[in-house]
């Protein structure tokens, strides 16, 4: 097997071992939780440290420990949410007056509801950027930068309204939050995250594909760029 398919199949299991794990401690008993948050977020202060050891690091390690950092600071985040210990300072349903109209009405109290979580993932987002400046190990950075960016138009697309909805991942205590999310066959936004992404990835696959590009350029890209298909 090759390097760029070993490192895609890399990308693939991480991915969905990592969303299992969240998935799962998420899943169990409230009186849990603070075990989970407690492990998740020794793990991202771990991973943080760990980013800035190898941000200076060419390594083909180095390059996969900077990948699998970036994932660990995320679902850090994502368990954080999930949990419902970092949202936002509106912890109930949108009014029905809101959900027929009022578009920015709408918007304004769909932010209130994440906006806790919004900031703090700002905020490491840029202690990581501040890190890894001018480093040539940019794969924890990039990676993170893709999740973010997905992350982000696939709430602003529930937010507009999607064909399909995954509202029985929500726990109980954040039902409340599909109260904001819109049901629809399309949204304006959508073709252009969509197309957006694709450039994105097909610049990543071309990069990858130069003759000059050497072993752990070619190795970063196929790790960020299988993300970025994944999301």
């Amino acid at each position: 097997m090759s390097d760029t398919a070993l490192a895609a199949l890399f990308a693939v299991f991480i991915w969905w071992f990592s969303t299992g794990i969240v998935l799962l401690l998420n899943g169990m008993q409230r009186r849990a939780y603070k075990f989970s948050l407690f492990t998740s977020s020794a793990l991202a202060v771990a991973a943080l440290v760990a980013l800035n050891h190898t941000a200076n690091q060419t390594t083909t390690a180095a390059v996969y420990c900077a990948f699998t950092c970036a994932l660990l600071v995320w679902g850090w985040h994502e368990l954080s949410f999930l949990t419902g210990w970092i949202t936002g300072p509106r912890t109930t349903a949108l009014p029905a007056a809101y959900r027929q109209g009022h578009e920015w009405h709408r918007f304004i109290e769909s932010v209130r509801a994440i906006l806790w979580h919004e900031l703090g993932i700002l905020a490491v987002g840029v202690l990581i950027i501040a890190m890894t400046w001018g480093a040539p190990n940019q794969v924890g950075t990039w990676t993170f930068i893709v999740l973010w960016s997905m992350r982000t138009s696939a709430k602003l697309n529930l937010f507009f309204g999607v064909r399909n909805l995954s509202e029985e991942f929500l726990p109980p205590h954040l039902a409340y939050l599909s109260s904001f999310f819109r049901r629809r066959a399309m949204n304006p936004l959508f073709p252009f995250v969509v197309g957006a992404a694709s450039l994105a990835l097909a610049w990543m696959v071309l990069r990858a594909l130069e003759p000059t590009a050497d072993a752990t350029t070619v190795l970063g890209l196929t790790l960020v760029g299988t993300m970025l298909a994944l999301a």
